[in-house]
């Protein structure tokens, strides 16, 4: 479903709603530099996701997209005590879960100032956006879906904060945002069933 944008701009924790027509491929390219538009095969060999026994979790790819050919769509049933995710980047447990952008340490990270991505659910609630940093460590930005029309979410670096609630044994524990980042990751928050899309996952200046 393709039409206008929302954007979500992020200031001190705050969501302030605007609208404009910037999508992948259209005005902000120049400006921007993709990380993954989820192209090609999405599988379990592509995309790292899992979840606990009492909840469940399946990752494809969509016609439904924003940029490219197709989206990721995650379609998931979280119940209550439990959790789920999916992840694409480096160093993650599925070696070609890789992102479509160049590995990290190709990046020149300092020309940036956050994250953009498009997407859409047909369940409100609350989503979890992660990145791992070059130190293991997880970071985290909560997003408030509302709409089952795609939206743009800006996501400046400053705005994430190190997740508390679980760590990799291996994260270097520093409360740090290190770059290069290696990894992203989605994670569903809202007790339910429902469908996630996500496109045009770009670094934003």
């Amino acid at each position: 479903m393709k039409g206008k944008v929302s954007k979500f701009f992020v200031y001190a924790g705050m969501f302030i709603l605007t609208f404009g027509a910037s999508s992948c491929g259209q005005s902000g390219v120049e400006e921007s530099s993709v990380l993954d538009s989820f192209e090609g095969n999405i599988s379990s060999q592509t995309a790292d996701y899992g979840s606990a026994s009492n909840s469940s979790v399946d990752v494809t790819a969509s016609k439904d997209s924003k940029c490219g050919q197709q989206s990721l769509m995650l379609d998931y049933n979280l119940a209550e005590k439990g959790y789920l995710y999916c992840a694409r980047g480096y160093g993650l447990d599925v070696l070609n879960a890789l992102w479509e952008a160049p590995a990290p340490d190709k990046i020149d990270w300092s020309k940036y100032t956050g994250i953009r991505l498009q997407m859409k659910g047909t369940q409100s609630g609350q989503l979890a956006f992660d990145v791992k940093d070059a130190g293991g460590e997880l970071w985290r930005f909560m997003i408030n879906v509302d709409s089952t029309e795609w939206k743009e979410v800006v996501i400046p670096f400053d705005q994430f904060s190190v997740r508390h609630d679980w760590q990799p044994s291996t994260s270097d524990g520093n409360q740090k945002l290190d770059f290069p980042i290696r990894s992203f990751q989605f994670e569903p928050k809202t007790v339910g069933q429902g469908q996630f899309y996500f496109d045009c996952v770009e670094l934003d200046i």
